[in-house]
């Protein structure tokens, strides 16, 4: 009989990791040797349980789940890393992948979805969900150039300025602002303040261009 995958939950909401738990236990042939809800909880568990795989969630309200997965890889290199989020942001993929984890799945997957990843990633594979992938192949393409004002307005919305405090120190309407948002949003293919922010604070530079 083949002995049960063990496996690290790390997610910073006990809601999401009892849930998980649950489904797992329901399917049989895993075992939850633990959970952690930060980055040092996280490590101590990695030492003392020594699971195969864990299932780690990107936003850790204590520390990042991305660098996290780097320490923890670099301690056990042969670990499997599945990385579970909310957020599809080519971004966080591709560092997710560069940091060294094999798989990345949606909070809103099944939990076909989940095992399938899980069981990808446990046989040496790699594991994208559907939406991810969709975004990651659009991210391919180009990115389109931002023009030198569009530019300088994504470095104000890296700082956290608002769109009036940047109409003021840009001499410009806010109406002018807001449509300049706008453009950006639409050049680069995001949805709404929140991810026009997160973009900004990743890709934003200093007047001068995104080069």
């Amino acid at each position: 009989m083949t002995e049960a995958l063990r496996i690290l939950l790390v997610d910073d909401h006990p809601l999401v990791r009892e849930g998980l738990r649950a489904r797992l236990q329901a399917e049989g042939g895993y075992e939850v040797v633990a959970e952690a809800g930060d980055a040092e909880s996280a490590m101590q568990a990695l030492v003392r349980e020594q699971p195969e795989l864990v299932v780690m969630d990107v936003g850790l309200k204590q520390g990042n789940g991305i660098e996290l997965a780097a320490q923890m890889l670099a301690r056990r290199p042969e670990l499997h890393l599945l990385m579970f989020s909310m957020y599809d942001n080519p971004e966080y993929v591709q560092r997710a992948l560069q940091a060294g984890a094999r798989g990345y799945v949606l909070k809103d997957a099944s939990a076909g979805e989940i095992l399938v990843a899980i069981e990808a990633v446990r046989a040496g594979g790699t594991f994208l969900s559907p939406g991810v992938s969709r975004r990651m192949f659009r991210a391919q393409a180009p990115r389109p150039i931002l023009t030198p004002r569009e530019s300088e307005i994504l470095s104000a919305l890296a700082r956290g300025e608002t769109s009036k405090q940047i109409a003021r120190a840009l001499d410009l309407s806010v109406r002018t602002v807001e449509t300049h948002r706008q453009n950006i949003k639409r050049k680069l293919d995001l949805e709404g303040p929140a991810e026009l922010m997160r973009y900004a604070l990743a890709h934003a530079r200093e007047p001068g261009g995104d080069r």
